[in-house]
């Protein structure tokens, strides 16, 4: 999979990229990772990438001249599954949403700032919105990287267990059930038995009546 995401701060891009999972992802070559710099792309005498807002209002705006160029030069190079722009009212982010673009070979991502970016590149180029959240944020930098993670540890090979990713919290409509490790008694605090019998079935069954328990307690949306 191929990932190009446009961004007016790269730097904001280069820590989540560069360890654990999805650094390990990239150096095996299961996923080719690209941060274009969108002022790189920039017009005018003085290079600027956004401007004032036509009717007046606080903020800047980022221009489709920059954006137009830049996403038309990665288009020309190859085709996209996905033209993606961040935004809060976009879709919502959701794991059937993750496991579906997991499928793509190439995704390109572009990152809004300031106020927005000129309502034409919406309507133009985009062909998918997505919000991770009812909030907003100071840019689209973080939700992509957010995205990208909920992309990327799905593609085979990318977690070291891959039956790991299905059994998330989400993958069934409900929230992953409790797990435990060593010591089996902390302070007199104590593993479930059944964790500790060696009985798979029964273990199984354990799991998804607390899954259940758990999501009608915390998220009885989910099962609706």
């Amino acid at each position: 999979m191929r990932i190009d995401i446009i961004t007016v701060l790269p730097q904001l891009l280069e820590s989540p990229f560069s360890h654990s999972i999805l650094m390990r992802a990239q150096q095996k070559g299961l996923v080719e990772l690209n941060i274009i710099n969108l002022r790189d792309y920039a017009v005018g005498k003085h290079k600027s990438v956004d401007d004032m807002c036509y009717g007046g209002g606080a903020g800047m705006v980022m221009g489709i001249e920059p954006i137009a160029a830049c996403i038309e030069k990665l288009k020309s190079e190859r085709t996209y599954d996905e033209v993606i722009y961040m935004s809060p009212d976009g879709e919502l982010l959701q794991q059937r949403v993750a496991n579906h673009l997991s499928t793509f070979k190439n995704i390109m991502i572009l990152c809004g700032h300031y106020k927005g970016v000129d309502e034409r590149v919406r309507e133009l180029f985009i062909t998918r919105e997505i919000s991770i959240g009812d909030y907003v944020l100071s840019g689209g930098e973080l939700p992509a990287a957010l995205l990208c993670d909920s992309i990327i540890r799905l593609i085979p090979g990318v977690l070291s267990d891959e039956t790991s990713a299905l059994t998330d919290s989400f993958q069934d409509n409900l929230l992953a059930p409790p797990v435990y490790t060593r010591p089996a008694n902390f302070k007199g605090s104590k593993v479930p038995d059944i964790l500790l019998s060696g009985n798979t079935p029964e273990v199984e069954k354990w799991r998804h009546e607390k899954a259940v328990e758990r999501t009608l307690q915390r998220r009885p949306d989910l099962l609706k």
